[in-house]
């Protein structure tokens, strides 16, 4: 009956002992949890306002706020676990080689990943602009961080992933609110260069779309078999420098015509020899 009253004596003594030592630990890191979290929400929210004020893609906005929240909760866990005794050395030990195994298996996706956060943080195209990359070229659909989504001409839908084109060479043919049409024609030798040049200089004049600042421009190119060739150039907004490109294309021979100014073919002349 004595041991019994002793054994019982003893837990009663160890469980004291034990909340004693622990409790002010667990209380202090409750206390700790819950005003970390406190402190991430504000942190994640005022992160999300500053990228707003700047400007910044709405995706990539939560994507930041997101990841950002989500790291400084793991070391608030770290630290809350640590606090109460636990060794979490050889636990992050663990999952820096989780990390390190899937970052292995996943490299490709993880390049895609940060080109795109670079895409939209820089922002070298946006949507609705014209790009060539890759091969490619298309009006920009969809950019997301992973992958950017274009529209031909045609309407083919061409995916592309986000790593190359933040790493290789790309041209954004509408970022500038001008863009100038430069087209190719050959007149005859027999041609007045300044007749040539005044006529298509009135020619695209005549069109409203064709900006005054800079001015239209022609010039000898080089002097080929037949023909001596010209470069012709406009200056336009970009939205109008499709209509305007085939505009000016299409009146090119009849304004060359007026001014009587012949547009040449490649020609041969064939000699017969009569056979013996």
């Amino acid at each position: 009956m004595d041991l019994d009253r002793i054994d019982l004596n003893s837990l009663i003594d160890k469980a004291t002992e034990m909340v004693m030592l622990y409790a002010p630990k667990v209380l202090l890191a409750l206390i700790t949890l819950i005003v970390g979290l406190w402190i991430i929400g504000a942190i994640s929210k005022a992160i999300e306002y500053v990228l707003e004020k700047r400007d910044f893609d709405i995706s990539l906005r939560k994507w930041l706020s997101s990841i950002l929240s989500l790291l400084l909760k793991f070391c608030l866990l770290i630290s809350v676990v640590s606090m109460i005794g636990v060794q979490t050395t050889s636990f992050i030990a663990m999952l820096g080689a989780a990390g390190l195994a899937v970052g292995l298996a996943l490299q490709g996706s993880l390049s895609n990943f940060a080109g795109g956060v670079l895409i939209l943080i820089f922002k070298p195209y946006k949507v609705g602009d014209y790009i060539k990359a890759n091969g490619e070229e298309g009006t920009v659909e969809a950019v997301d961080v992973f992958y950017t989504f274009l529209i031909t001409l045609d309407h083919k839908h061409v995916v592309l992933p986000n790593g190359p084109l933040a790493n290789g060479n790309l041209v954004n043919y509408t970022r500038d609110e001008t863009r100038r049409i430069d087209l190719a024609v050959g007149v005859s030798y027999n041609t007045e260069f300044d007749d040539a040049e005044k006529a298509l200089i009135d020619m695209m004049k005549q069109d409203e779309r064709v900006l005054a600042d800079p001015p239209p421009f022609v010039g000898v190119t080089d002097y080929g078999d037949s023909s001596i060739n010209l470069t012709v150039r406009a200056w336009c907004k970009t939205e109008h420098y499709w209509p305007l490109r085939f505009a000016i294309n299409k009146q090119i021979k009849p304004a060359l015509d007026a001014a009587n100014i012949s547009i040449p073919f490649p020609q041969r002349d064939v000699h017969m020899i009569p056979a013996n």
